[in-house]
């Protein structure tokens, strides 16, 4: 028989094989979808490492930036090394620079100005500009980008809202403000954002709130940081149209542009770019201009007393409530309603005594602390104890 003709009885258990090896369907039941259908997207993003570049590169293409933002994750070592390296590399290029920080509040741009003109120590800007009472994080992390702006001569801009305005926005809105606060907010706020309202909202959800916390009044401190941010910057580049701005600020206010880039350059229209750490966050060209990559860096641990402290109590010094683990303090024998007067050889009033005292003081190391604790006679006394540092 020719193979042209198969036998039929051939065909007829060949059909039966085919049917048996397909699944059944119920009837009216739709076949099954091709499997590549069913093969979600990877949505994958591919860097070509032969385009890679370094930071230095990088800088000598900002030139002809008006502002330039370099954000952080405010204790990452390496984004603070990253925002010198902007800063000084711009600086040696012979570009005219400004340095503004979310770091600083605009009522203290004063002392920010008598430290960059050597009138007033390192000390004594950190004391008038309230920083370890307003920021709190560790000051080592940016003393290297303060200091590099004294020793040239650059300008630092505080750029940041009092931080009165933004606590009682966030309690009672803007009928809370009396008409000097008032006066500081900046009158053409864009509130019609729906994309920075949604991002807004996503970091409501994410974080525990207090009850009753409302999320118009959060979306409204939000939006007055970036626009407060915005309008003293635009208001410095348009009094200074020689400068170019570098922008330091957390990466949530500058990530896709939301916060203050497009606040900015919707006052002043001037060339920009947007710098941000890559680690982690997914590799989307609309977040930022560049992202960077980074070593990950630890600055060296500096020595704590291990205690919480009491900043609102009245009395001399600064009161004791409680002590963390492992506390050096506790050990040494302080006690809960002690007041620290004394640290290292300095003396305390306020809680950024303590911080100074303590700035460069390494774990393992003992200083002498002298505290006044009540007696059982109610009279003040005064002891000094010998505290390890952890």
């Amino acid at each position: 028989m020719s193979a042209m003709n198969p036998n039929p009885s051939s065909v007829a258990l060949g059909a039966l094989l085919l049917c048996l090896a397909q699944p059944l369907l119920a009837q009216g039941e739709a076949s099954a979808p091709p499997v590549a259908d069913a093969i979600p997207d990877t949505h994958t993003r591919v860097v070509d490492p032969a385009t890679l570049t370094s930071l230095d590169a990088l800088v000598t293409k900002l030139g002809d930036r008006r502002v330039i933002f370099v954000g952080e994750s405010h204790d990452r070592y390496e984004d603070h090394l990253n925002q010198l390296a902007v800063i000084r590399g711009l600086h040696e290029q012979d570009v005219d620079l400004a340095i503004g920080m979310e770091m600083f509040q605009q009522p203290f741009q004063p002392a920010l100005d008598a430290y960059i003109a050597g009138e007033i120590s390192e000390e004594e800007m950190l004391r008038r500009t309230d920083y370890f009472e307003r920021w709190r994080f560790d000051y080592r992390l940016y003393r290297p980008i303060l200091r590099y702006a004294r020793e040239h001569g650059i300008p630092v801009i505080a750029l940041n809202l009092d931080s009165e305005i933004t606590a009682k926005v966030g309690k009672a809105g803007l009928e809370g403000l009396d008409a000097g606060q008032r006066a500081q907010v900046p009158m053409d706020m864009d509130r019609e954002d729906p994309a920075y309202r949604e991002r807004i909202k996503q970091v409501f959800d994410r974080h525990p709130q207090e009850e009753g916390k409302d999320f118009e009044n959060f979306l409204l401190v939000q939006l007055l940081w970036d626009e407060g941010m915005a309008a003293r910057a635009a208001t410095y580049l348009a009094g200074q149209p020689g400068k170019t701005l570098v922008v330091l600020a957390g990466q949530g206010h500058l990530e896709y542009g939301q916060g203050i880039p497009k606040r900015i350059l919707r006052r002043l229209p001037v060339a920009s770019a947007v710098l941000l750490n890559g680690w982690p966050r997914d590799m989307d060209p609309k977040a930022a201009d560049y992202l960077l990559f980074p070593q990950p860096l630890e600055l060296a641990a500096t020595g704590r007393l291990g205690v919480m402290l009491d900043t609102d109590g009245e009395g001399s010094g600064v009161g004791v409530r409680g002590f963390g683990d492992k506390s050096g303090a506790a050990a040494a024998g302080i006690k809960e309603g002690d007041r620290i007067v004394r640290v290292d050889g300095r003396e305390v009033a306020i809680y950024a005594d303590i911080r100074l005292a303590l700035i460069d003081s390494l774990p393992g190391r003992k200083v002498p602390v002298e505290v006044e604790r009540m007696s059982a006679e109610g009279q003040p006394e005064r002891l000094t104890v010998e505290v390890e540092l952890h």
